[in-house]
């Protein structure tokens, strides 16, 4: 799972990237207004973590940005206004959640983690698509019961895929997201394959044969 964490309090934004680093997921992050525009714009995320007082601008007119623009990331709102106004109109804007500041890093992870298993699973913590079952809590991959060893990157690409079922993903969007560092130093798309051709033949192994198929100069698609 790919994070973007917009906060120009530095101490505060390097405590929770390293946090949810800890927690596996794949981390960006923007301290201004102008800057985590320039993100949204350019890459993909499942969630958005957003400060409201931001150099250049406020985090709402972020907010509005986004939904105006019809992106589906989910957002929370990190704040220190915590005001009823202020949490309303943030909700109103389309935020998923909001917590006032300060806050403890694990109720941050616990939310981030809800609004990702309501974004993908319906609630669930299991994503399912045929035999294939991935538990976002424990981060097990299972076919028939059977536990599929994966790196952290064949995770987080099986991830990506299983969450965009039946569509073709470009191997630019797939390495945008995958990819362990800014999307903006990303260096070629080249290391996508190898990672195809491994989880391929993991899966194939427990029996899930062409559920990853190539679409010619398209991408990939996972489908059962």
């Amino acid at each position: 799972m790919k994070l973007l964490v917009i906060e120009d309090e530095r101490s505060l934004l390097e405590s929770i990237i390293q946090y949810f680093r800890q927690e596996k997921f794949l981390c960006e992050t923007a301290s201004s207004y102008h800057e985590g525009i320039r993100k949204v714009e350019d890459f993909l995320y499942d969630c958005i973590i957003l400060d409201l007082n931001l150099p250049g601008g406020s985090g709402l007119q972020l907010l509005k940005y986004l939904r105006q623009n019809k992106k589906s990331e989910g957002v929370i709102i990190i704040s220190a206004r915590d005001s009823l106004d202020d949490r309303i109109a943030g909700l109103d804007l389309g935020a998923d959640d909001y917590l006032t500041k300060p806050f403890h890093l694990s109720e941050l992870n616990a939310r981030v983690k809800a609004l990702i298993r309501r974004k993908y699973s319906e609630g669930t913590s299991l994503l399912e698509l045929g035999a294939l079952k991935v538990d976002l809590l424990s981060r097990n991959v299972l076919v028939e019961n059977q536990q599929i060893a994966l790196s952290k990157i064949e995770y987080d690409l099986l991830l990506f895929l299983m969450t965009n079922k039946n569509r073709v993903v470009s191997r630019l969007a797939i390495a945008e997201h995958i990819h362990d560092g800014p999307s903006e130093q990303l260096p070629s798309t080249d290391f996508v394959y190898s990672h195809i051709k491994n989880l391929k033949r993991k899966l194939k192994e427990k029996g899930c044969n062409e559920m990853i198929q190539s679409v010619y100069g398209l991408g990939y698609k996972l489908s059962s």
